[in-house]
């Protein structure tokens, strides 16, 4: 059996990792051409600025790109204090045992729950058991539990990540464990925590299943003016465009994809650029 040179094998494993390369890229590449090619022609500032007309078949998506807004702040209010809070215990705080062993548990499985397990979840607990009924605020509570696995995870690796020797030298100052987490871990962690906050909220952004029993309406044409009002929601909206609505206008359909993509690209491309400056500012 012939056996290949250093050299050789060296160039076979580059090939054969460039090629693994590109056939992850094109893929994105090939959707993002398709919604581009497909949806510029229905972006235009009435289709961003004036709601539905004519059963959704002509007009705008203003009532779904503001909803979709509403929801991805109200997912952040609840979500981020939580997440943050819980990586804290679990990266300072928390002593290996039976009990953190549960906790981490229990986060994987959270993570693998389907998303209308969740959305089933926030219909009875938030909806019906709390009377929130189909509102802003249930729909932000189901959406923040959906991303508190990713938020956890993410904050507990930054945190994880600062050395040890930051805290012990702020120990050794006098300072106490509270403040030394505070003042010292938490600004050092901050750009991994704010990535994993943006790219949960970029997940919960794109999901229908859990928006569908909690908030979504199908048609309004009004702002919601409330957290316990309705709202229209750009994943749900396209899919109702897509099923629900005879003889839509291809183009809205494909506008509404491009609008919905371009807000969750939109922010892990802030989560990006916020890393990379933050990465930059260290001094470790």
């Amino acid at each position: 059996m012939m056996k290949l040179h250093p050299m050789a094998k060296q160039r076979l494993a580059f090939g054969i990792l460039s090629l693994s390369t590109i056939f992850v890229v094109l893929p994105v590449l090939a959707v993002v051409y398709l919604l581009l090619s497909r949806g510029l022609p229905a972006i235009n500032w009435t289709f961003l600025t004036q709601p539905p007309t004519n059963m959704m078949r002509e007009g705008g998506i203003l009532p779904a790109i503001v909803g979709t807004i509403y929801l991805i702040i109200g997912t952040t209010l609840f979500a981020l204090p939580l997440g943050v809070l819980a990586a804290i215990y679990l990266s300072e705080y928390a002593k290996p045992g039976p009990f953190t062993r549960l906790i981490r548990l229990s986060i994987v499985n959270l993570a693998g729950v389907p998303s209308v397990v969740y959305g089933l979840f926030g219909l009875g607990l938030f909806v019906i058991l709390l009377r929130f009924g189909a509102s802003l605020l249930s729909g932000s509570l189901t959406l923040a539990i959906l991303t508190l696995p990713v938020i956890i995870t993410a904050s507990e690796e930054a945190l994880s990540s600062v050395p040890q020797s930051f805290r012990d030298a702020s120990l050794a100052l006098g300072a106490t464990k509270w403040q030394t987490t505070v003042h010292v871990v938490l600004p050092n962690a901050i750009s991994g925590i704010i990535t994993g906050l943006i790219l949960g909220i970029g997940r919960a952004a794109g999901e229908t299943a859990p928006i569908l029993f909690t908030v979504a309406a199908f048609y309004l044409r009004d702002l919601p003016r409330s957290i316990f009002d309705q709202a229209m929601a750009l994943p749900y909206h396209l899919y109702v465009l897509s099923t629900q609505v005879p003889n839509a206008p291809p183009r809205i359909q494909w506008g509404t994809a491009l609008v919905l993509l371009t807000l969750v690209l939109g922010m892990n491309l802030v989560a990006a650029i916020i890393r990379t400056r933050f990465r930059r500012a260290r001094k470790w």
